[in-house]
């Protein structure tokens, strides 16, 4: 049998039930719409899945984020089935893992996933190198062989000095760096990383998560990465899926986690995150409606309409020069007709992928910023006072789902 969907990796309708008959009547009672609590109450089973679905891309990073018992590191382990589903189908291309068993799941979870967990896990009586060439000493690869592979993984990690060094003497950091090389050395399609970053100190984190980006960025690997940090989630994420008592509850990108949750748990999550460092400027902007310098000065202003400026743009798109509707306005009450001396060169510039925070201090000077493409190329006209508006919609979006939850 074959997949249906998109997706590397594929969850459909995958259950999971712990206890002595997951597949009985604790199974009905958590398809029937009964909570978990009340699953644990009536069957003594604790639901671990219920009713999962979600699709990661290739070349994706889908971050997992939930609380604990929320089911996320259950859901990552049933694509390598280190656990067992009781019902459901979990696709990596177009093969069902969870039919897989003996020498077939052994060679799967060698050749299409690597896996990095929360406690390094590094033998310590190996050196760093062996460390990470230790899964290709076992698929029988000569010592040449795993030590180049291992040498190159240590590279993507800045570890190439550390190579016969013990793991006693790493600091904490460095230790999970080899653990993500390990995973890294026998080039696997896919990274399964299971709060990889959580006991490391914040400063760490922040730099493991800034390397594991960069890495990506060079791979394209498929990564399905599991959190219990909102912050992380957002941060490293593609796109995050928010679970609870072992359901999905939203999926989408971090903006749309951000910006429109989809329930009051979800608006809780999100009520004391930075939205300055997640939202992204193609959220406000408007299109460019750029002026043309054979226009009146009135023909400008007709232009610019309600916005607080345009842009004049040359034979290639740039924007070149601004009219704002402050200075266009000012001019004609002088009299001028003609568009140029109402024109300034004083603007700033932004790319739609840039975060709110990146633009605030161009912002605060009141001007309209000229967003552009890599070519330079106008694309957006961002209104300072955009900003401003998205962030107090969203507080008000979050304070209105907390309204309906304490009233």
């Amino acid at each position: 049998m074959t997949a249906n969907g998109n997706g590397l990796i594929r969850l459909e309708s995958v259950y999971k039930l712990f206890g002595p008959q997951p597949r009985g009547r604790a199974f009905e009672l958590t398809r029937s719409g009964l909570s978990k609590d009340e699953v644990l109450r009536h069957s003594g089973h604790v639901v671990g899945l219920n009713n999962v679905e979600f699709s990661v891309h290739q070349g994706e990073l889908f971050v997992v984020m939930g609380l604990s018992g929320s089911g996320k590191s259950t859901a990552l382990r049933t694509v390598n089935k280190l656990l067992d589903a009781t019902h459901g189908k979990v696709w990596v291309e177009d093969v069902d893992v969870q039919t897989l068993s003996g020498s077939t799941l052994q060679v799967f979870r060698r050749e299409k996933t690597g896996m990095v967990f929360q406690h390094f896990a590094l033998f310590p009586h190996r050196s760093v190198i062996d460390n990470v060439g230790y899964g290709l000493k076992i698929q029988k690869v000569s010592k040449s062989e795993r030590d180049a592979a291992a040498m190159k993984a240590l590279s993507l990690v800045g570890l190439e000095p550390y190579a016969d060094s013990f793991p006693r003497q790493l600091s904490g950091g460095m230790q999970q760096r080899v653990g993500l090389a390990r995973a890294l050395a026998s080039d696997p399609p896919i990274l399964l990383m299971d709060e990889a970053f959580s006991a490391l100190d914040p400063l760490i984190r922040r730099q493991m998560q800034d390397e594991l980006m960069e890495i990506q960025d060079e791979l394209k690997k498929t990564i399905l990465f599991i959190t219990h940090d909102l912050n992380e989630a957002l941060r490293i994420g593609d796109r995050v899926c928010i679970m609870k008592d072992g359901a999905v509850v939203q999926i989408g990108t971090p903006e749309e986690i951000l910006t429109r949750p989809a329930t009051g748990y979800v608006a809780e999550f999100v009520q004391d995150v930075d939205q300055g460092r997640v939202i992204e400027v193609s959220e406000v902007m408007d299109d460019p409606h750029p002026i043309r310098s054979t226009m009146s000065l009135a023909e400008a202003l007709t232009q610019i309409g309600d916005r607080g400026g345009a842009f004049l743009v040359d034979d290639a798109g740039r924007p070149v020069q601004l009219l704002t509707a402050g200075d266009g306005m000012r001019a004609a009450r002088m009299g001028t007709t003609e568009l140029g001396p109402a024109l300034r060169s004083d603007f700033e510039t932004a790319e739609s992928e840039d975060r709110f925070n990146d633009v605030y201090a161009a912002a605060g000077r009141g001007l309209p910023i000229a967003v552009v493409n890599e070519r330079g190329v106008l694309v957006g006209n961002l209104d300072p006072r955009k900003i401003m508006e998205e962030m107090g919609r969203v507080e008000k979006l979050i304070e209105g789902y907390e309204r309906e939850v304490f009233m």
